[in-house]
């Protein structure tokens, strides 16, 4: 049963979820697009034939699924817990003519349904700060990665430089929220991202939670200065 916090964030990302790639694209200036194709490399050099099972994580509207579908020649699923999301993301799926390639599953990514030892990969994009307790989603992701499989978090984060920082955090609280507001008619979800990011550790302390969670050989990537980095680790 998912507590209080979690279903808050779930209707909050059901809510938004028609304008969700819009405002995605919009409030990035397109460089997601960009940062997803560098995560799902990082993913790709570890693991892509016919046989390997990928997982992609509080997936939403599917960019990176289909982002993995175009680099990879894996098997895919793709698990979120916001119905209105995985929708959007089968419509997607359909025009792209992917449903036979890649696999939706609605579930919570705390308590996924998965056997352990399952997937060879995993990923998850802009969705492990969102979580109620990000170091129980990097346990459950070490849980249903098979040894020596590799898991790969694409996430907001620091920006290295001091003015870039404090440029990115005038951004972030001040313009990105106005402008979510007005073309999602959500004014709380683009408020919570700026404040989601802020509290969310650094590259550093990520890493270290990556080491306490079980897995080993943790690396990371900037992206853009940092406001992205690219973290993955593998099962031992």
């Amino acid at each position: 049963m998912l507590s209080p916090k979690a279903r808050q964030i779930r209707q909050m990302f059901s809510s938004i979820a028609p304008r969700y790639d819009l405002l995605n694209h919009l409030l990035s200036l397109n460089i997601d697009k960009s940062w997803r194709r560098r995560a799902v490399s990082v993913m790709a050099a570890a693991s892509s034939h016919p046989q390997c099972l990928w997982l992609d994580l509080c997936c939403g509207t599917g960019d990176l699924c289909l982002e993995m579908r175009r680099q990879g020649d894996a098997r895919i699923v793709a698990s979120d817990f916001s119905h209105p999301m995985l929708r959007l993301n089968l419509e997607k799926l359909r025009r792209r003519d992917a449903v036979r390639q890649i696999c939706l599953v609605e579930a919570d990514a705390l308590t996924l349904p998965f056997p352990a030892n399952t997937f060879d990969a995993v990923s998850i994009a802009f969705g492990l700060r969102n979580l109620e307790s990000p170091s129980s989603g990097l346990t459950e992701m070490h849980r249903v990665l098979k040894p020596g499989g590799r898991v790969v978090v694409l996430e907001f984060s620091k920006p290295t430089s001091k003015f870039f920082d404090q440029l990115f955090q005038w951004y972030f609280f001040n313009i990105l929220p106005r402008i979510g507001a007005a073309l999602s008619n959500h004014d709380q979800a683009y408020s919570y991202l700026p404040e989601s990011v802020s509290h969310f550790p650094d590259q550093a302390e990520l890493a270290k939670m990556f080491g306490t969670c079980g897995f080993d050989n943790v690396s990371y990537l900037n992206l853009t200065g940092g406001i992205a980095a690219i973290h993955w680790a593998e099962k031992k």
